[in-house]
C-alpha cells in the first residue's frame, strides 16, 4: 500500500512510490459501473475467455471510441491514462450460442457500434494478464442488442464468407489488405476465419496472429540480400528499455527480457533474465518465454521487409523496478515497431555494437551475454552469411 505522505509530496508527478504509474490518477479516470444498464459505443471490443465465454464490451459513452481498441494510440498515452481507459470498459458475459452471429458482426466492424447491454448484476472486478490488454468490470448479460449498424471492411466481409480459405491464409490476406493486427485477432478469436471455424481464446489468438504474420514475412525476408553493417536501435519508455542489434548474416532471431526486482513477473529480490532464439530453419516448439517472443518477432520481420534486407536480429528488453502491471503483448509489439522506425546507429563490428549497447543498457553487458543464446553463434566463425 502506498503511503499517503508520499502521495502528498509526489502529486502524481515524481513517482516517489516507485511505481511506473500513479494509482490515484488511475482511480480518478476510471468510470465505475453504477447501473445494470449500459448504452455506449463499442470500439468495438469482443473478448473470448479460455472457457469459450464471449464478452462484448463498451465504455459508458457514445461516439468515436475507437481509441479504446487501438494499440498505436495507447503507446502515446501516459500509462495511467491507458489503464484507466481500458478499465472503464464494461464487459458482458454471453454463453448463449444463438447470440454469436450478432457478436461476430460487432467484432468485424471497422468502426464503433452503439450497443445496449443489460446486466444481471452490477459489473465488478478487473483482470490483468501477460497476453491481453487489461479488462474492466464484468457481469453476465441478461440482454444484448446492437443499436447501431456494423461496417465491415471488404476484405473481412469476403473472407468471412469464404469457407475454403484456411485461417492462416485469411490472416495474411487481411494483413495485406491493411487491416491492423488487433482487428485480425478479433476476427480469428470470434470464429469468423478458416475452414473449420471455432471460438479461439483471445490470448491464444493474439499469439497465433503474431506468429502467422511473422512466419509469412520471415519467409520473404530470407530471400532478401543481407545487410553489410551492424545496426543498433534503442527505445526508452515508461519503466522499460528496448534494444536491438541487427547483424550481417542469414535470418536468426533472439528475444530476451531482464526483470529487475519488484517488477511484473518478478516479485523477488534479484534480477531475472530469460532469452529464447531461433536460427534460419526456425523452431518446432513453443518458446518458453511466451507470446512476447512472437510480438517482437513480427516487429523485426516488418522492419527488415520494409528495409528490403535480411539480418540476424537480437532484441533485448529491460523492465525496471516499479513496472508492476501487466499490460499485454501489444506493449512489446508496438514499442518494438516504434524502435525500428527510428534511425539506427551503424557500426562495423559486433564488438563495437555490443560496446555501444553496454552504455545504453542498465543490466551489465556480461549478464546479457551470459544469458544470450544467439550472440555466441554470431561470434562464431561458423555462423553462415547465407541461408542454411
Amino acid at each position: 500500500m502506498v503511503k499517503p505522505e508520499l502521495c502528498v509530496k509526489c502529486r502524481g508527478g515524481k513517482y516517489l512510490c516507485g511505481l511506473s504509474h500513479c494509482p490515484l490518477l488511475v482511480r480518478h479516470y476510471v468510470k465505475t459501473a453504477s447501473s445494470r444498464e449500459l448504452y455506449g459505443s463499442s470500439p468495438p471490443t469482443v473478448f473470448v475467455t479460455r472457457r469459450g465465454v464471449v464478452k462484448p464490451a463498451a465504455p459508458p459513452e457514445v461516439g468515436d471510441t475507437s481509441h479504446y481498441e487501438t494499440p498505436q494510440v495507447w503507446l502515446e498515452m501516459p500509462i495511467e491514462r491507458f489503464l484507466a481507459m481500458r478499465l472503464s470498459l464494461l464487459y458482458g458475459a454471453v454463453k448463449d450460442a444463438r447470440r454469436l452471429q450478432e457478436l461476430q458482426l460487432l467484432a468485424l466492424s471497422q468502426r464503433p457500434v452503439e450497443v445496449e447491454m443489460y446486466f444481471k448484476k452490477l459489473p465488478t472486478g478487473v483482470q490483468f494478464n501477460e497476453y491481453t490488454p487489461p479488462t474492466g468490470p464484468t457481469a453476465p448479460l441478461r440482454r444484448f442488442k446492437l443499436a447501431g449498424e456494423p461496417k465491415l471492411p471488404k476484405a473481412a466481409e469476403r473472407l468471412h464468407g469464404d469457407y475454403h480459405a484456411k485461417a492462416g491464409t485469411a490472416i495474411v490476406e487481411m494483413y495485406r489488405a491493411g487491416l491492423d493486427v488487433s482487428y485480425i485477432t478479433r476476427a480469428l478469436s470470434v470464429g469468423t476465419l478458416g475452414v473449420k471455424r471455432r471460438l479461439v481464446p483471445t490470448r491464444w489468438a493474439i499469439t497465433a496472429v503474431d506468429k502467422t504474420l511473422s512466419d509469412w514475412l520471415v519467409d520473404k525476408v530470407k530471400k532478401l540480400p543481407e545487410i553489410n553493417e551492424y545496426y543498433l536501435y534503442a527505445r526508452r519508455t515508461t519503466g522499460n528499455l528496448f534494444l536491438a542489434i541487427l547483424a550481417p548474416g542469414a535470418w536468426a532471431y533472439e528475444w530476451g527480457e531482464a526483470f529487475e526486482p519488484n517488477t511484473v513477473w518478478n516479485p523477488g529480490g534479484a534480477l531475472e533474465v530469460a532469452t529464447d532464439f531461433e536460427l534460419y530453419r526456425g523452431r518446432s516448439d513453443y518458446p518458453e518465454i511466451g507470446g512476447c517472443y512472437y510480438a517482437a518477432r513480427l516487429a523485426a520481420a516488418e522492419a527488415l521487409y520494409a528495409m528490403g534486407r535480411q539480418a540476424a536480429v537480437v532484441i533485448w528488453r529491460e523492465v525496471y523496478t516499479g513496472f508492476t502491471t501487466p499490460v499485454g503483448v501489444w506493449w512489446v509489439r508496438e514499442n518494438a515497431r516504434a524502435m525500428f522506425r527510428e534511425k539506427p546507429v551503424k557500426l562495423d563490428t559486433l564488438e563495437e555494437a555490443l560496446e555501444a549497447a553496454s552504455y545504453i543498457l542498465k543490466t551489465p553487458l556480461d549478464v546479457w551475454l551470459k544469458a544470450s543464446r544467439l550472440i555466441p553463434v554470431l561470434k562464431s566463425s561458423l555462423f553462415p552469411r547465407h541461408g542454411y
